[in-house]
Formats: structure tokens, C-alpha cells, sequence
């Protein structure tokens, strides 16, 4: 862990543009109660295809407008070369400094991926069309992404993304911060030394994190699992749990040197609130 220890922690807040106005109105009272902790930036996802890159263009605008720094995640799937030029030169003209570079998930019924067939690539031209306008976050996989086919190849394909021009990373969410101490291990022997931000996913409903983590490869250690399930539908013993999971993870994690935490609000800011108010972070 000593190449995180030399940075100065920094935290983040993430968000998915809402779908209705109902939902835009709940994201502004969520973000104006996680903006009272100070976070670096609130970032922004991307939807593969067109399914809700509008919307992320207006949520980080509000945000900006707002007094905050934003960063829209930039996806692979479903992109053009053309349709992210655009995208940069409108994010650069607005003065947005951060970006968050993806290859994605393919949506159901899409079967190209687009221009850019890997991250690195992606990377890459961002670094082509702007230079070093941009910090240019990443995605790192302590447990190792569900598609790639080693252990060994998962580690390549991150270095490939910080040697394209990569500035730093946040990593998918995780339970059991071995995994993350064991990663930072390895890019440390490939010589990586970027800060590696670990991604906080707040435990608030048993099943939509069940469903999320099948999804995305991250283990719900089975202690956890089984005391989740034993509480049923009493999602306030669930969140009570949760907080007290995640919060000595998140004090562990930081102890030993994590550069932050990224957290994935869900677009609501109880859960957030409550771990952070546990570390007693004066940000």
C-alpha cells in the first residue's frame, strides 16, 4: 500500500441521470446534502447507446451550475469517434477537468461494441483530442472483471489503461478488502503507482445488491449474505446492518492507506451520510 499512501485522500459521490422529473427533483435534494461533506466531485454515468447520455450531459451541467465540480463517465459501447470528439470539445468548452473512461457493459439486443472496442483505447484518444485537459479516471477490479479470461490478463488490460494516459483509477465495489490490498499489491510489482480509489457500494436492499453483484462479479462474502437474508424485508435492520458493514470497511481501508473512497449513492444520500458521519471525516 505505500503507493496510496502518498496521496492526500479525496472523495467522490456518484450519480445516474434520472429517467423522470420526479427523480431529477429527489437527485437535487440528495446532492445538496452530500455537497455539505465537501466531496472533490460528483460524477455522472454514461448509458451505452443512447439510452441516457442526455440526460448525463444535463445532470452534469446542473451540477456545474450548481458550484460543483463534475465528471461524466465516458463509455466504449455504442460510441462513435465522432460522438465523443463532440462530447469532449462540449466538456471542454464548459470547463469540465475530469472524466471518467469506460469500456461498459453491452446493453441486451446491442451486438457492436462500437469504435473503441477496450478502455485503453478510449484512454488513448481522449489523450489525442485534449491532451492533458482531462484527469481521466478508470475502472480497476480487485476481484477481477467477470469477462476476463485470467486473473493475469485483467491485471495487463489496467496497465494497458494507465499507460495510454490514465491519470488514476476507482475500483469496482467490493466487500472484502483483501481483494483491494492484494490488487494494489500486483500493480505495485507491475510498477502502477496511480491512486487506486476503492468504490463504496452502501448495503440498503438485500436483492437489488444481490442482483447487481451477480452482475458485475463482486462477492458478497457469504456471512454477509446469510445475515441479510435473515432479515427479510426489514429494510431498516438491512441498512442498519449494512451501515455498520461498510463503515469498518471503509475505516480499514483508510487506515492502511486507501487514497479515498468513491462512493455509489444509488442517487440518494442517507446510507452515504450515515457511513460517513461513522468515519468522522472532516473533509
Amino acid at each position: 500500500m505505500d503507493t496510496q499512501k502518498k496521496y492526500q485522500p479525496q472523495y467522490s459521490f456518484e450519480f445516474y441521470p434520472p429517467k423522470t422529473q420526479a427523480g431529477a427533483e429527489k437527485l437535487v435534494l440528495a446532492r445538496e446534502k452530500l455537497a455539505t461533506l465537501n466531496p472533490r466531485y460528483f460524477s455522472v454515468t454514461f448509458g451505452a447507446g443512447g439510452s441516457t447520455q442526455t440526460g448525463t450531459l444535463e445532470t452534469i451541467f446542473d451540477i456545474q451550475q450548481s458550484g460543483y465540480d463534475a465528471c461524466p463517465h465516458l463509455s466504449c459501447i455504442g460510441s462513435t469517434r465522432e460522438n465523443i470528439e463532440h462530447l469532449l470539445q462540449t466538456y471542454q468548452s464548459n470547463d469540465i477537468k475530469r472524466i471518467v473512461a469506460l469500456r461498459g457493459d453491452m446493453p441486451s439486443g446491442m451486438h457492436e461494441v462500437g469504435a473503441f472496442r477496450h478502455a485503453n483505447e478510449l484512454v488513448a484518444f481522449i489523450r489525442e483530442q485534449t491532451g492533458d485537459h482531462f484527469h481521466i479516471e478508470v475502472a480497476a477490479y480487485p476481484e477481477f472483471h467477470p469477462q476476463a479470461i485470467s486473473s493475469r490478463a485483467d491485471l495487463d488490460n489496467f496497465k494497458l489503461k494507465i499507460e495510454a494516459g490514465a491519470s488514476s483509477a476507482i475500483t469496482q465495489y467490493f466487500f472484502n478488502p483483501d481483494a483491494y490490498y492484494r490488487f494494489i499489491e500486483d500493480c505495485e510489482k507491475m510498477n502502477v503507482t496511480v491512486p487506486i480509489v476503492p468504490g463504496i457500494m452502501p448495503i440498503t436492499n438485500y436483492k437489488q445488491l444481490a442482483r447487481f453483484s451477480d452482475m458485475c462479479g463482486a462477492e458478497i462474502p457469504r456471512w454477509i449474505r446469510k445475515r441479510l437474508e435473515s432479515y427479510g424485508d426489514d429494510l431498516d435492520s438491512i441498512r442498519a446492518f449494512g451501515t455498520d458493514v461498510i463503515s469498518d470497511m471503509c475505516k480499514h481501508l483508510l487506515a492502511a492507506g486507501a487514497p479515498g473512497l468513491h462512493f455509489y449513492t444509488m442517487n440518494q444520500s442517507r446510507a452515504t451520510m450515515a457511513i460517513w458521519n461513522n468515519l468522522g471525516i472532516s473533509n
